[in-house]
């Protein structure tokens, strides 16, 4: 007894010590699970004032799941609540963790319901990591063909085709673009609130650089260059009021020309008299324009108005024509946006017309 009862007690020591480690494993994923399992609603979020104006919001959240998950704080291990998605949703984004990002989120689209929650990257796409993926580049809202207007038709196909390319591709191209390139003439100058045009001696006023009242608005023009083949200044007219923007063209000896303007930054093809230029559609999507010149009278004629519904141009100047019928353009999603300390991420397009369509 004196030798089997120490026994007894060190091998129930033993056993309690070996048990210990497992049993309270199991305890914590008991707890985990049941934390998980547990029941939440949207009153156990955080309640915050919601987004009454899109441009305080860092950036957008965007997902293809028919569900995604709410967690009331940045873990995994956190409780959450799994949401439908629903199509009229907005995930306002604020702040990015290592696995999370936390978002505002009106409930049933009522801001004075709002909430903060954390959602997995994972389950999301950030405004500024878009890509042209799964994004119909032919789609248009309307178009207008040899002043026929159209907005029945939603797809580009019936004027040619629009592609992504590689970056590569767009570099290559861009060696042999057959644009006419704008130049800045030494003779216009900015004297005081004004531009002047002070060729031979003589000072000719052209228009007032900034504040200049009208019945449109208040506008501002900034010089953009000399057009060699059009024979004009070059000038973009803004308008505060409006929030657009027009490329307006000048002759010293003859002011401005009323008949001949684009909506974006001009790409001319001096070989076959073709005006046209790109950008971003105050609504939707970007615009697409061409129009056919007449130096004769410097006039132009509308040939072709598009607007695209799944993309942005980056920047009017970085479109280019390859030749008479290839486009090329770096572009964005309409839904991308960059944020602090994010950029876009940039792609390129190519647009193809049709050879028979003019």
């Amino acid at each position: 007894m004196k030798i089997t009862y120490p026994f007894l007690i060190s091998s129930l020591l033993v056993s309690t010590l070996a048990c210990n480690p497992q049993d309270k494993k199991k305890e914590s994923n008991k707890a985990k699970a049941a934390h998980h399992d547990s029941v939440i609603t949207f009153a156990d979020f955080k309640k915050i004032k919601g987004v009454d104006n899109i441009q305080e919001v860092p950036f957008q959240l965007f997902t293809k799941l028919d569900s995604v998950r709410f967690y009331v704080a940045p873990n995994k291990d956190s409780a959450y609540l799994k949401v439908p998605y629903q199509k009229l949703d907005n995930y306002y984004g604020f702040e990015e963790f290592d696995d999370f990002y936390s978002i505002h989120f009106s409930i049933n689209n009522t801001i004075s319901n709002s909430i903060e929650a954390f959602v997995l990257k994972s389950e999301f796409t950030a405004s500024f990591d878009l890509t042209l993926k799964g994004i119909n580049l032919n789609e248009i809202r309307s178009s207008t063909y040899r002043e026929q207007t159209d907005f029945n038709n939603k797809s580009f196909t019936q004027y040619g085709s629009v592609e992504e390319v590689t970056a590569a591709e767009y570099h290559e191209a861009l060696k042999s673009k057959a644009d006419e390139v704008l130049i800045k003439n030494p003779h216009i100058i900015l004297k005081g609130n004004n531009w002047i045009s002070d060729k031979d001696g003589r000072e000719i006023k052209i228009q007032q650089y900034e504040n200049l009242p009208t019945e449109d608005g208040l506008l501002s023009y900034q010089y953009i260059g000399y057009s060699p083949f059009l024979g004009l200044e070059v000038f973009r007219e803004d308008n505060q009021d409006a929030n657009n923007a027009f490329y307006t063209f000048y002759n010293p000896k003859e002011g401005f020309s009323m008949d001949l303007f684009t909506s974006g930054y001009p790409h001319t093809i001096p070989s076959i008299n073709r005006i046209s230029s790109i950008s971003n559609n105050n609504d939707t999507g970007s615009d697409f324009m061409m129009a056919q010149y007449f130096p004769e009278t410097k006039k132009q004629i509308n040939q072709l108005y598009v607007n695209f519904t799944g993309f942005k141009f980056s920047d009017e100047k970085k479109g280019f024509w390859m030749n008479h019928d290839t486009f090329y353009a770096e572009v964005y999603p309409t839904t991308s946006t960059p944020a602090k300390n994010k950029k876009q991420k940039a792609s390129y397009i190519k647009i193809q017309l049709k050879i028979s369509l003019f």
